[in-house]
């Protein structure tokens, strides 16, 4: 079922719900209105569902992805509110223990999670300049400047990504352009 492209005001028959009419169309699932069975969330994964009749939506209507993504990204340009990022599980509670090079000098330890607490505020910080600098009265090759300088930071930044739990959260740079 999950390859199948259904959009809003697909008509379907579950076969416990009965028939019903997806009204919001979700990346994992779609939100059906059954007629007998009120509204509920089906996983796209789900098999049993048959198609009535397939409508395709169209790629101009909001959906409550694209909708979540604006949200988040005016929240972001207009705010210095954080979001929290989860540090990878097989990092919880671990430590990080830097050696110096003089042997006769004593190791500092950390632990990870400070540390990664430290990078994401650079990442956060990194974004917020972006969005200033994109909003700013500069001359647009002064701002591509700055984003060129910005990108390549977030390049820089790539082997932390290691320690981030979601691949959504990690650094990208120019991937080599």
């Amino acid at each position: 079922m999950e390859d199948l492209i259904l959009g809003i005001g697909s008509r379907v028959e579950h076969p416990q719900f009965g028939k019903g009419v997806i009204i919001q169309v979700r990346s994992d699932a779609w939100e059906i209105t059954f007629i007998d069975n009120g509204t509920r969330i089906i996983q796209r994964d789900f098999t049993g569902m048959r198609v009535l009749e397939a409508v395709e939506t169209p790629s101009d209507i909001a959906t409550y992805e694209k909708m979540e993504k604006s949200l988040i990204r005016v929240l972001r340009r207009f705010t210095d509110i954080q979001e929290t990022v989860p540090l990878g599980q097989r990092w919880t509670g671990g430590r990080m223990v830097l050696y110096p090079g003089d042997p006769t000098l004593k190791e500092k330890e950390v632990p990870i999670d400070a540390f990664f607490h430290k990078i994401v505020m650079v990442r956060d910080r990194l974004r917020v300049l972006e969005q200033r600098v994109n909003s700013s009265a500069l001359s647009d090759e002064d701002k591509v400047n700055i984003q060129q300088y910005i990108t390549r930071i977030y390049g820089s930044l790539t082997t932390f990504n290691v320690l981030f739990k979601n691949k959504d959260d990690y650094f990208t740079g120019d991937k080599g352009t």
